[in-house]
């Protein structure tokens, strides 16, 4: 059983903010055990908001944006989760580096997904296109693991 999921990403204002609304967004859907999701970035500026395209995305999605704010990855983050998932492969490494306690207890978001790349195509800064796949392509992986850990 996991109590604390940390999801990771580069900077914690996309994709990893993203997975973790959606993950809390449906964990409750499933009337699931409880489970307390966190988002961090490797490279975050501490105090940076959502990215404005991905909150109005998830948003359309009935999913509650919330009032994110990012937050670098640090030892303690690493250390008080149970599970962290990483938006890229190369990803688990950093995290890896960062607290060697970390190994065995991260993996790719795209750890499941039998059907294309294991990553997480970053979509800041790019049209708006880029961002609808990037959430949809987090959404499955999502599902992929509230099936494994609830």
């Amino acid at each position: 059983m996991f109590a604390n999921v940390l999801i990771v990403c580069h900077a914690n204002v996309c994709r990893s903010p993203a997975a973790e609304r959606l993950f809390k967004s449906r964990q409750d859907a499933r009337g699931a055990q409880p489970i307390a999701f966190r988002s961090a970035g490797l490279r975050a500026i501490d105090g940076y908001g959502m990215d404005p395209v991905m909150r109005r995305l998830l948003e359309e999605r009935g999913v509650e944006s919330g009032a994110h704010r990012a937050r670098r990855l640090d030892g303690k983050l690493v250390r008080d989760a149970d599970l962290i998932l990483v938006t890229e492969q190369r990803q688990v490494k950093d995290v890896e580096a960062l607290d060697p306690t970390s190994r065995g207890k991260v993996y790719p978001l795209g750890k499941w997904n039998k059907w294309g790349s294991a990553d997480v195509v970053d979509p800041h800064g790019r049209d708006e296109g880029a961002y609808r796949d990037s959430l949809a392509h987090i959404e499955h992986l999502v599902m992929g693991w509230l099936d494994k850990i609830c």
